[in-house]
């Protein structure tokens, strides 16, 4: 089989926040998502009785699941690994829970982790995100000069913001991202300006952004295929999160239908892949 992409969609990004206070169940969000068309899910995965009504609701259908954890110690990814095992996931997503301030304070942990990885059957990848170990864009860069086999899930929307990079983003700022990406081996898709995380990817004023992140997915997209197997997948999660992520109008409702939003970005991600 050739390489292959699939498109998830968060279980974050369902929830509504809206100013009605209507929020979907969790079944009704998991049957929104395999009747919209998605190849999976990507949720938390410490809750060992959440993971299994996923994974039970998911495989009749054929669709699988990217686990997400948060851990501050080696030990903390534990029991998210026994669950992963216990389930099936297509990877983990590691949100590096934990702040040091130097370079080497953070190298105990990121190979505590990695030797815990090597010990299950799905892979285990570092998100790119602010607020965690990976918050800053030059940290990260620093961190994969010591350990240049890391493997991230590139959030990308974190680093444009957390640098807000001025505009047109200069040759060089291209240079870091392609770095991070040489190294990522699943994506977080959202479009973001240097000013908020997440913009609305249909407003015609936007399309600048669009087209700046179709760039670096692509760029994502060419390395992996480089450097992954003969019939690997590559894993891109729609993530349009819900409010404070997604803006809102003086009403308290959101600028636009982040679901259709959703599907939108994942036929702007097909597009990518196939081009």
């Amino acid at each position: 089989m050739p390489q292959s992409l699939l498109v998830f969609q968060s279980l974050w990004a369902m929830e509504r926040r809206q100013p009605d206070g209507m929020e979907s169940s969790l079944d009704e969000k998991l049957e929104k998502i395999i009747a919209g068309g998605f190849d999976g899910v990507s949720a938390e995965w410490g809750n060992r009785q959440q993971a299994q009504h996923i994974t039970s609701v998911l495989k009749p259908h054929g669709l699988t699941a990217e686990g997400v954890c948060f851990p501050t110690t080696i030990d903390e990814l534990k029991p998210v690994l026994e669950i992963g095992a216990e389930t099936g996931l297509q990877h983990l997503n590691l949100q590096p829970n934990a702040r040091p301030r130097t370079i080497k304070e953070c190298i105990p942990l990121l190979e505590g982790w990695a030797r815990l990885a090597e010990q299950v059957d799905f892979p285990v990848y570092i998100e790119t995100h602010r607020d965690r170990m990976t918050t800053d864009l030059y940290f990260t860069l620093d961190l994969l000069d010591q350990l240049p086999d890391m493997k991230f899930l590139a959030d990308l929307s974190h680093f444009f913001v957390g640098r807000e990079f001025s505009e047109p983003v200069s040759e060089a700022n291209h240079r870091l991202i392609e770095r991070i990406l040489d190294n990522a081996w699943a994506m977080h898709g959202r479009v973001a300006s240097r000013e908020q995380v997440q913009i609305e990817i249909q407003f015609p004023q936007h399309k600048k952004n669009v087209d700046l992140f179709k760039r670096w997915w692509r760029y994502g997209i060419e390395s992996w295929r480089k450097r992954a197997g003969a019939n690997a997948k590559f894993v891109f999660t729609c993530e349009l999160g819900p409010q404070p992520y997604a803006i809102s109008g003086p009403d308290g409702k959101d600028l636009s239908n982040r679901w259709k939003d959703s599907q939108l970005l994942r036929e702007i991600i097909k597009d990518v892949w196939n081009s």
